[in-house]
């Protein structure tokens, strides 16, 4: 089989690339600029420009069978609320129904669409599943809602597979967002004032998440089906930070701060939404996903973070 990625050059798509190489498919690797190339063996670049409605994938596409869609604009707290939601929508919705169309058209099967759990909201008191009407919030989590209903539209039309898979916060080599502003933190011996901040969270270490894509390109119960993706248990923010702090060989002193007052002091500094984030739940349910797949997570929450500071490439499938 030949597969095409889109955001190749990214944390996951580097790991994506390297394991479907090890597993015997033929890869090409379609990344924004020439900076991006990744330059490794069997693997071929293009370089596509910007994701929008007017981007050319025909060279990128060519004799390929299936493709993974990692590429997408993300969230940034630098975002304007005025204009985000439409700049969100030129890469992550129109950028990916003109891949759908030129995909269809070049005689790509199946097209493997990673979304976000955010489409099914940004809490949960219960886990989220399968099954469960979205709630998306933030402008991300709406582009890539209607990026999925695009993509639905287009399979009836075009005959084209689609697989959707929606995973959580993403942790492995290379990750940034909240969980390398922890890192930094613990690497300069910051106290944290998350000792009291015993929370669920469904998180995926890109080990896992990358198995599951291989399975969904291939498996033939998962056309046409939506999957939520997580690692096979939650952990707290607090058990997060041990487990970096572990990694990293750091002392971590965490301070006994009432989640409260935490969110008080948090919005007199601005930082409202990120202590929202890392002291909020968000569980998943994957009951679904290992059922239609007959698939499990390969790699435990321990063996992730042991692999992830000491860069190990994936050795169990």
């Amino acid at each position: 089989m030949r597969v095409l990625v889109t955001g190749a050059n990214g944390f996951i798509g580097r790991t994506l690339c390297q394991q479907l190489v090890k597993t015997g498919l033929r890869v090409s690797a379609s990344v924004r600029s020439p900076e991006g190339k990744l330059s490794l063996p069997d693997i071929t670049d293009f370089v596509v420009g910007d994701i929008t409605a007017h981007t050319d994938w025909g060279k990128a596409l060519a004799n390929n069978d299936a493709l993974i869609h990692l590429a997408a604009r993300v969230h940034t707290m630098q975002d304007s609320a005025d204009d985000s939601l439409d700049i969100f929508r030129t890469t992550n919705v129109q950028g990916t129904i003109n891949l759908a169309k030129q995909a269809a058209n070049a005689g790509i099967k199946r097209f493997v669409y990673v979304s976000s759990i955010k489409v099914n909201g940004e809490s949960s008191a219960t886990p989220f599943s399968h099954n469960q009407v979205a709630a998306p919030e933030e402008p991300y989590a709406i582009s890539k809602q209607e990026a999925e209903i695009g993509l639905k539209e287009l399979s009836q039309k075009l005959g084209l597979e689609i697989v959707i898979i929606r995973p959580p916060l993403v942790y492995g080599p290379g990750v940034k967002g909240n969980i390398q502003t922890l890192a930094k933190m613990i690497k300069r011996g910051n106290p944290l004032p998350l000792g009291m901040v015993n929370n669920r969270r469904s998180l995926i270490s890109v080990y896992n998440l990358v198995d599951l894509m291989r399975v969904c390109l291939t498996n033939p119960h998962a056309a046409g089906q939506t999957f939520l993706a997580s690692d096979d248990r939650t952990i707290s923010t607090k058990q997060l930070v041990k487990y970096l702090s572990k990694g990293l060989q750091r002392k971590v002193v965490l301070l006994p701060v009432p989640i409260i007052v935490l969110k008080t002091f948090a919005s007199f500094l601005g930082k409202a939404e990120l202590v929202n984030r890392l002291a909020g739940d968000l569980e998943v349910d994957i009951s679904y996903t290992k059922h239609k797949l007959d698939w499990v997570p390969p790699y435990t929450v321990e063996e992730s973070f042991s692999m992830m500071f000491h860069n190990e490439e994936c050795t169990k499938r």
